[in-house]
Order: C-alpha cells, then structure tokens, then sequence
C-alpha cells in the first residue's frame, strides 16, 4: 500500500512513495522495539537491588535451640523504608507456610516454582492492586527433614516507569527531527537524481521538431542508460518503418512502370482503330491487340492485389488444418484448360488426398494462391510445341518420420540460372530474354505466403546434366503430428 496516491503516475512520484512509505511504516516499528528495549534498560539495576535485599534478609534466618528465628535489625528496616518513590515489602515465611515475619497478604510464588537453596528468582505481581515486582529465593534449614524458609522482597515499579520514560525521551526526541531531516534529504537526493531524466524533454522536443520523412535514429548518447534500452527500440522501429516506406515506394515505382505498359498499348490502339481509313481487318487486329492487353493489365492488377493481401495478412492469419494433396489437385485441375492452349502436359503426382502426412496447419485461401502461382509460373516459362510438348509437374510428398511436407512443381523448360535464382523472387523480375507473359510478381508472392506459413522455398534444376535442364520449385512445410491429423471430410 502506497501512502501517497496520485491520480497521474510520475517517475518521480512513485520513487518517493516506494522510498517514504518503509521508512513512515517502520517509525511506529521503532517506537514499539525501543519502548520494550527501555524497559528492560530500566529493569535491570532495580532488579539487581531486589536481588541483593533477598538475599540480605536469607542471611538473617537463623536456627536457635531447633527453632526457626528471623532477627531484622531497626537500621535494616529503616533502610528498607527509605526509598520515597516506590514502597518496599517483605515477607519470611518458615516450613509449612508459617509466617514469620514482614507482608502476610504478599503473594507466594507457584507450588511448583522451587529454586535451588540460595537462587534468587524475580517475578511480576499484584499487592492490593498494585504491580510489584517481587525477588525471592529460598534458604534451606539445619533442621530434621531439610525444610526450607521463603524470603520474599518486592517493590512496586514507579521508578522503572520513570526511568524507561526517560530513555524513550531521551531516545525518541531526536527521532521526531531526525524523521522529518530524512524525509528532506530524500526528497532532495531524489529531486537530484532523476535530474537527468531532463534529457528527455530536450529528446521530446527534437522529436517533435522532425519532419515526418525523417527517420533518422534518434541519439541515445545523451540519455541516462536505464533510459538507452527505450530509445534503442524507437531506434529499431524508425528504421523498420524506413525499410518498409522504401519497400513501399519502390513497389509503387516499379507497379507504376508496369502498368505503364499494357495501358499504353491500350492507348495506342485505340488511336489506331480511330484513323481514318481504317480497315474492318485492321480494326479486328485492333481490337484483338486491345483485348490481351486489358488481360495483361488485369492480371497486373490481380497480382498486385495478391501480393498486397499476403503481406498483409500478418501474423494474424487464420489457420485450420489443411489437406496440401486435395488443395494442389484442384488447382491443377483449374489450370488444365490454361495448359491444354498451350499444349503443355499438366499433371499430378504425388500422395493421395487424405494420406498419411498430408496435413498441415495453414490457410486454405493463400495456400491455393501459392500452388496455381507455381503452376501458372511453370506454365508460362515452359516452351511447348505439338512435335515436342512442354511437361509441368505438381508433387506432394509427406515424409511421416520427419514430420515434413513437400510441395514440387517441376518443368521441362529452360531452368533458372544460378545467378538469377536468388533474383527471380523479387517483385516485378523477370529472366532476360523471356518472352512469356507475366508481371514477375507471382515468384514473390509464393515467398511471402511461404514466410507467413513458416516454410522454405527452394529452387533448383529439375533435370541436372540435361538439356534443357528444367526447373524444380520446392516448398518445405511441417506437417502436423500424426496425433493431430484430421481426417478427410
């Protein structure tokens, strides 16, 4: 429990709270320990006195012709008097109770409460309702059967109260200036040093002085280090933001310079069906011309709406399990037509549907959308001919011991050159001297999608030491433990 509450947290404020609320706490603490330790303090020369009167009155019981006598001198008793704070009592008592001189109404020690002959023993009582404190020890007698005398000498306790609150004057006081003292200095040393938090208001102020494009880092030289680890972190989310505006930028640049293209065709044709003079056959060629590049730009545009959805789809995607042989099947079963006009031989091969090892943990939508960007890739950049027809391959492949799930989709055209392989999954690349249609953003769209799933992208030739050698796209999944697998609906 904090003493001082504030609506507004502060640095400042919850330092001294944190620093103040033990120390106020452990002041009444102290009060309490001194007053006990006082009254010990006071206790013990009253007590040794007790002790020494005991044992001064034991050495008066005497045995005479076997008989129990207590002679107290007059100057003895005066002195046992003589004390004008607190009053003394005395008490003999002989074998079987029998009082023999002093307090008869003094209390007797417990029953069970025998000291060894000659022990002076102390104890707290009440005599007609006043706290004493009593010394008694007992004397044992030269008599037949070794009875034994009490001697009883007790005080009341005025001056032990006097005393002790002398001390806790004397001790307390200087704590009531001291307290406050400390309270001072902690406020000050405190005041002190968070002094250099100052700095960052003069960091605020830069901060706010910025233009919004500039993203520099913000200098962490100048700030306390318990402070350094907050900066680093702004440090590492501006450049993070400058990375991902430059990403953005370059991608609008080049989406711009992409679209420049089929718009442009769509322009000039346009001009051209609108001559004068113009044939039906030219308006026909025309037109046609018009017609595939309204298809390359709305295939630009799908992609980038593609590859804008994948990267922003986050960590957040929603995952169910997913059945990666019927997910490839069926889009090699959309994509046939798109392969039977360019007469290239599309098919699948691999684990069935619902096999063992063919599930995994994904999203269903943009998985699809990596398997026909895969195909429509292989489809695209694989010659075909009817004396020599073009070969595109879909493959999943579940390795049930290594908890691994393949995904191939391999062709029989040209191959990626090393040099090139790392290049071809950067938006809008595409290979030098290729003629196929595509905006070269279907490669980087399978990448991103294969981050968000957690998976490996691989390229490599389909056929080594052939002619021409292929390519082979691979994507490593992990499979779902076998434990976990559903099955097929």
């Amino acid at each position: 429990m904090k003493i001082f509450q504030r609506e507004q947290r502060s640095l400042f404020g919850e330092i001294l709270d944190w620093m103040l609320t033990p120390l106020l706490l452990l002041w009444p603490v102290s009060l309490a320990l001194t007053w006990l330790v006082a009254q010990g303090l006071a206790n013990k020369p009253f007590d040794r006195a007790l002790e020494y009167n005991a044992h001064a009155l034991a050495q008066l019981v005497t045995v005479q012709h076997n008989k129990l006598q207590f002679n107290l001198p007059q100057p003895a008793s005066e002195i046992l008097r003589a004390d004008d704070s607190d009053i003394v009592y005395y008490q003999v008592m002989g074998p079987g109770h029998r009082f023999l001189s002093g307090e008869r109404d003094l209390p007797l020690p417990d029953e069970d409460d025998r000291p060894l002959p000659g022990e002076v023993r102390l104890r707290d009582a009440e005599l007609r309702g006043v706290d004493i404190r009593v010394a008694y020890t007992w004397v044992r007698l030269p008599l037949e059967g070794a009875p034994m005398a009490l001697v009883q000498v007790a005080e009341t306790r005025e001056k032990r109260s006097v005393l002790a609150t002398e001390i806790i004057k004397g001790v307390m006081l200087p704590q009531f200036v001291i307290l406050p003292l400390a309270v001072l200095l902690v406020w000050l040393a405190l005041a002190r040093g968070i002094q250099p938090l100052n700095q960052l208001n003069q960091l605020e102020q830069r901060i706010r002085a910025r233009n919004p494009d500039d993203l520099s880092p913000l200098d962490d030289r100048t700030v306390p280090l318990e402070v350094a680890p907050l900066v680093s972190s702004v440090n590492d989310l501006l450049q993070r933001l400058s990375d991902s505006l430059a990403t953005q930028k370059r991608f609008l640049a080049d989406a711009a310079h992409q679209l420049k293209t089929p718009l442009a065709g769509l322009r000039m044709q346009a001009d051209l069906a609108q001559r004068e003079g113009t044939s039906t056959e030219e308006l026909k060629r025309s037109l046609q011309q018009i017609g595939r590049s309204s298809i390359r730009a709305t295939h630009t545009v799908n992609q980038l709406l593609a590859l804008a959805r994948a990267e922003g789809s986050g960590v957040g995607i929603a995952r169910q399990p997913c059945d990666l042989a019927r997910l490839v099947i069926e889009v090699v079963r959309d994509s046939v037509p798109r392969a039977l006009e360019k007469q290239i031989d599309l098919g699948y091969d691999g684990a069935e549907p619902g096999a063992p090892g063919v599930w995994m943990d994904g999203n269903p939508t943009l998985l699809k959308e990596l398997v026909r960007n895969l195909v429509d890739n292989a489809i695209n950049y694989t010659p075909s001919g009817p004396g020599k027809p073009g070969v595109v391959t879909a493959k999943v492949l579940a390795d049930t011991f290594g908890h691994v799930l393949l995904l191939q989709v391999e062709d029989s055209g040209p191959g990626v050159p090393e040099s090139e392989r790392e290049l071809v999954f950067q938006p809008f690349y595409r290979a030098l001297g290729s003629e196929a249609d595509g905006s070269g953003l279907g490669l980087p769209i399978v990448m991103e999608i294969a981050r968000q799933h957690g998976a490996e992208v691989l390229l490599e030739d389909a056929h080594p030491g052939q002619h021409p050698p292929g390519a082979r796209f691979t994507v490593r999944f992990a499979a779902r433990q076998p434990e976990a697998e559903t099955p097929p609906v």
